[in-house]
């Protein structure tokens, strides 16, 4: 890993919402200072043995300064522009989205191009701050006056430092984009998948749960009823929710003395609680993630969206999309034939 990379990741830990990965930042900064500390007095000994064993010559050989990462610990610092943008697109999206309810969405929403690049721009934006679908916050700011959308777009560059890079939402333009709404477990995986831009709203129980049903068995098959657990499940479920909405809401004694009772309460929703996330890829990356994540080897929470993207693309672009190598999510697994 190179200095840069370094430098930026704890950075990005120093500028979380959350304490925890805050002090996970503190900590990683505190490692490389030792690190940096370490470094020079194992110089200095170098220095000390080549100056006593070896000529001047060799010495200034063996002793030549090697700057590792000279920038490091001056510039790992939480990034206040991050910060600053974030809580004003925050406020931003909620006056703009304020007398919109959430609409229905599709598992998998590919979203056709039909906007400006400048649309593009400030609809991500509003909708990296927010819990609504992609296609309804486009829509939405297509409608508004050119000014309005350039001030959105000046929300995310106004606080921008000379060493900083622009938000993620600036990586605009892909042909494709994956409005996907699925289960936090699922999602982990598909967000392995590096070669595209992901904008990831933030967790939530406004969505509900995933309830694992047939998975890619039988459409008559129940899983969790068979099992007979399908109760108990919904029921914890239902508990979880309910305790994070509490503690989120101070109603708790405990919460009352949480200076981040909202951001402590989000570790209580179960993995099995939806995320709304937007891909954005050009055709090889979609082609890549339909085969390799509709496998029989997969989880069958990502075999769905896999194939709903498939699916996706088969409508919009039936040309391209016969020449993926997918599996049918909706036919069971032969394992005979595997």
């Amino acid at each position: 890993m190179s200095a840069r990379t370094l430098e930026t990741q704890v950075s990005r830990l120093l500028s979380s919402p959350m304490a925890e990965v805050r002090d996970l930042g503190q900590s990683c900064a505190k490692l490389h200072r030792a690190g940096v500390e370490r470094e020079c007095a194992s110089r200095s000994f170098v220095c000390r043995q080549a100056r006593r064993r070896a000529g001047r010559r060799a010495a200034a050989l063996f002793t030549r300064e090697v700057r590792t990462a000279p920038t490091l610990v001056k510039y790992a610092e939480a990034n206040s522009y991050a910060m600053q943008t974030q809580a004003e697109l925050t406020q931003a999206a909620a006056e703009l989205l304020a007398a919109e309810p959430i609409a229905p969405a599709p598992v998998v929403d590919l979203v056709e191009r039909t906007e400006t690049l400048e649309v593009e721009l400030a609809a991500t934006m509003v909708y990296s701050a927010s819990h609504h679908p992609y296609r309804q916050i486009r829509d939405l700011v297509a409608a508004l006056p050119e000014t309005r959308v350039n001030e959105i777009i000046e929300l995310g560059l106004r606080h921008r430092g000379r060493h900083d890079e622009a938000l993620r939402a600036f990586h605009a333009g892909a042909a494709l984009r994956f409005d996907i709404l699925m289960d936090i477990g699922g999602f982990r995986d598909m967000h392995r998948h590096r070669r595209c831009v992901q904008i990831i709203q933030g967790f939530t129980a406004l969505h509900g749960c995933e309830i694992p049903d047939s998975g890619d068995l039988p459409a008559d098959v129940h899983l969790l009823a068979e099992a007979g657990v399908l109760a108990e499940f919904e029921a914890a479920l239902a508990a979880a929710h309910s305790a994070s909405a509490q503690l989120a809401s101070r109603d708790w004694p405990a919460a009352s003395r949480a200076p981040e009772a909202a951001q402590s309460a989000l570790y209580l929703l179960p993995l099995a609680t939806r995320i709304r996330s937007l891909f954005k890829m050009d055709f090889a990356e979609a082609q890549y993630i339909s085969e390799l994540r509709s496998g029989p080897a997969g989880h069958f929470s990502y075999r769905r969206v896999a194939w709903e993207m498939f699916k996706a693309l088969e409508r919009q672009h039936p040309a391209l999309a016969r020449h993926i190598r997918v599996t049918d999510f909706t036919q069971p697994i032969d394992l005979l034939k595997r």
